[in-house]
């Protein structure tokens, strides 16, 4: 399947490269097409995960690829718990008739059976050992692909396959956060806890959104990682997606804390602002910061921002679309960032082993999945819709008219 996969991509692909013309805007394609494309390139990074594990031979046939030998022990969880939580919603939108539709039953089948083998002790890729730390933030992004997929996921799971996922939720517990970004996996975790239970540790829930409405807030939409404060992309690919998901959940069961929602979603959408001017007229964007390897991740709050409906009134869904429909085209239309059997490779735009930190390894780069956030609205709504349009940077370097960009005081 993943053959047919790559020879429907590649034939597919052809489509999008244009001869390098200058100071010529890229042709037109019909909308539908921006779609296929993202569900074909969605396919050709998660396949090889979902396939293996469902079939049980994750661990035996995935590649390992680091600076660090370490992370080999949790890099089979971190592919799976990144690849679902960022094709969880489009699986949300279920079953139709179409052929996307059933492509989707496909992937639903797949996640299904690949989290009863990751759960279960007795199957040859059970991947959730509890390592010091690293497995923390696994299991964060995993319970947040569960919240994402709660109807076709969640509800479609064995009974005891939920018990099981709720022990390794809860064995969490003994993994103290480091104070910082890293206690939003701890929210996160009592946050799926909360919605699948009823219960949860309402310490390790609200200490995290306490620290972050009191202390980390700098301005104009952006966080410290905790007491320090670098610039990189941290606030779109961690802080504030867990924050509206974590604070939804809150809001859901009346917890006084989440009532910073509103102020928290207003500033994700000037967020999601600034990182839509980030996009250049070519579809890269400045690699500035660590964990670069995480490629498109980097427009995870971007991506989510379009899911949820908060984008600002500056831009429209049309521009965000094409936008990112540049940026995967530039990274992914071509094969520079897989290894012969469909793995992706370690580096930026190619294999670059040199430009990961040594936290980085195979399965940490899967965090790119979270740019397909926005296939979770389904493909008549305005996102994929609207007809193309340019971009803020592809507008200002065409000479057309743009407004000023508008910071934020709250």
């Amino acid at each position: 399947m993943f053959n047919n996969i790559l020879l429907m991509s590649n034939s597919f692909f052809k489509r999008f490269k244009k001869e390098e013309k200058p100071h010529i805007i890229e042709e037109e394609l019909p909308v539908w097409e921006d779609r296929i494309f993202w569900v074909l390139t969605l396919q050709k990074i998660a396949y090889p995960v979902l396939d293996n594990l469902s079939k049980g031979t994750l661990r035996k046939n995935m590649p390992y690829e680091s600076n660090d030998m370490e992370g080999q022990k949790f890099t089979y969880l971190e592919a799976f718990a990144r690849v679902f939580n960022g094709i969880a919603p489009w699986l949300e939108l279920g079953v139709d008739n179409s052929d996307e539709g059933k492509t989707r039953e496909k992937y639903i089948k797949l996640a299904l059976k690949s989290i009863s083998n990751a759960v279960n002790p007795n199957s040859d890729d059970y991947i959730f050992v509890v390592e010091p730390k690293q497995s923390l933030v696994e299991v964060a992004l995993f319970a947040q692909g569960l919240l994402r997929a709660k109807n076709q996921i969640w509800l479609n799971l064995p009974m005891d396959i939920q018990a099981r996922i709720i022990r390794e939720l809860k064995n969490t517990r003994i993994l103290a956060p480091y104070e910082n970004y890293w206690l939003l996996y701890t929210s996160m975790i009592e946050a799926a806890l909360l919605e699948f239970t009823g219960e949860c540790d309402k310490e390790r829930l609200v200490y995290a959104i306490s620290k972050f409405r009191d202390d980390f807030y700098l301005g104009d939409a952006l966080y410290s990682e905790g007491k320090e404060f670098e610039v990189n992309y941290l606030n779109s690919l961690v802080i504030h997606p867990m924050l509206n998901d974590i604070l939804t959940v809150m809001r859901k069961y009346g917890l006084q804390e989440g009532e910073l929602l509103d102020v928290q979603l207003m500033r994700s959408s000037r967020l999601a602002s600034q990182l839509e001017r980030m996009i250049s007229p070519e579809g890269t964007y400045p690699i500035v910061g660590k964990s670069l390897a995480y490629r498109c991740g980097v427009f995870h709050l971007l991506s989510q921002a379009a899911l949820l409906k908060i984008l600002p009134r500056n831009i429209t869904p049309g521009q965000v679309r094409s936008g990112l429909t540049k940026v995967l085209q530039k990274q992914f239309s071509g094969n520079q960032n897989f290894n012969s059997n469909g793995w992706l490779i370690c580096g930026f735009n190619g294999s670059q082993l040199e430009f990961c930190e040594n936290n980085i390894g195979t399965g940490s780069i899967y965090l790119c999945c979270t740019v397909f956030l926005p296939l979770g609205l389904n493909a008549d709504d305005v996102f994929w819709s609207a007809p193309y349009e340019e971009w803020s940077s592809l507008k200002a370097w065409s000479g057309h008219q743009i407004e000023t960009d508008q910071p934020i005081n709250f």
